[in-house]
């Protein structure tokens, strides 16, 4: 009994079988495939040489399969079927019809800023599609994005390289504080005087944001933290109920004044004041249809002009 590995198989051949089968002739299975007449009758006799069958022989019109084409041909078309499928796949993402669940770096506080406007966006162009947020510490960023852990990261992160990235917005850190504080009340000063002012103030810090907890550091106001939690979206609540201050983002500060109310922004001269946010991803799924098309909406709804 013959057998053939496949290693010996040119697709091209397969292709060539394919077009014969349906066109029962050989010119027209040429013409078809862009292929010389001579070209196609040397492929296909490399092919029945490979297979050790005739798989066609002459008949009125054209060619006729043999008994060994008519089965190899459910088969050859599948395959060549399938094949193209996942080469097409690529060029094809539906978000309408896609149940597709995305991974998102997002510090706490940035959940509470950016995923009320992002879900309600996906609710209108993609309502099946969903949402994790899975946040790592930045060291991890990186890999996790490569292996597809993680499909994006979101926020400050300037320990995360080699990625792509594009910027979304500018911010700065501020002072968030209840409104009607003794502090806003008395306040004319600006400068030196107030960051020495600050001094005065006491403290809320949130352990998982080194940056904030850094800019206190160098200000010398480590002796005047009250409190230190895990968690930005419960300072609100502590902020309006109580004398702490807290160092937080000003476009974040702004959510809670407009939305809330009863709040006050103080706006000194931070060392390490301004950031930029921006979206990660990986090299690797630069041109993935579904990663494309959710940095395109998270980039409309997010970046600045």
């Amino acid at each position: 009994m013959h057998f053939m590995h496949i290693d010996a198989l040119d697709l091209n051949l397969l292709r060539l079988f394919d077009a014969v089968y349906s066109a029962r002739s050989v010119s027209r299975a040429a013409e078809s495939l862009g292929l010389t007449q001579p070209a196609a009758s040397h492929g296909l006799g490399r092919l029945r040489t490979l297979l050790q069958d005739a798989l066609f022989v002459r008949a009125p019109g054209g060619v006729a399969p043999t008994p060994r084409a008519d089965r190899l041909a459910v088969a050859v078309r599948a395959a060549l079927r399938t094949l193209q499928q996942a080469l097409d796949e690529p060029e094809r993402f539906d978000p309408a019809a896609s149940s597709k669940r995305f991974r998102i770096h997002m510090s706490d506080i940035g959940e509470g800023r950016f995923l009320p406007p992002l879900m309600a966006r996906l609710g209108e162009l993609a309502p099946a599609v969903g949402i994790e947020t899975l946040p790592l510490l930045q060291a991890d960023i990186g890999g996790a994005l490569d292996s597809g852990r993680l499909d994006f990261a979101f926020g400050f992160l300037p320990q995360v390289k080699d990625t792509q990235r594009t910027l979304l917005l500018k911010d700065r850190y501020i002072v968030l504080l209840r409104e009607g504080h003794p502090f806003v009340q008395q306040r004319t000063r600006a400068g030196a005087a107030l960051l020495e002012a600050l001094r005065r103030l006491e403290y809320v810090a949130v352990r998982t944001h080194a940056d904030t907890l850094r800019i206190l550091h160098l200000l010398k106001l480590d002796d005047r933290v009250r409190l230190t939690t895990e968690h930005f979206m419960v300072l609100p609540a502590i902020v309006r109920a109580t004398d702490l201050a807290v160092v937080m983002p000003r476009n974040i500060a702004r959510g809670f004044v407009e939305e809330q109310g009863g709040y006050a922004i103080v706006e000194p001269a931070f060392p390490l004041r301004n950031f930029s946010v921006s979206l990660h991803w990986s090299k690797r799924f630069e041109a993935d249809p579904a990663h494309r098309w959710l940095r395109q909406v998270m980039t409309d709804l997010f970046a600045e002009a």
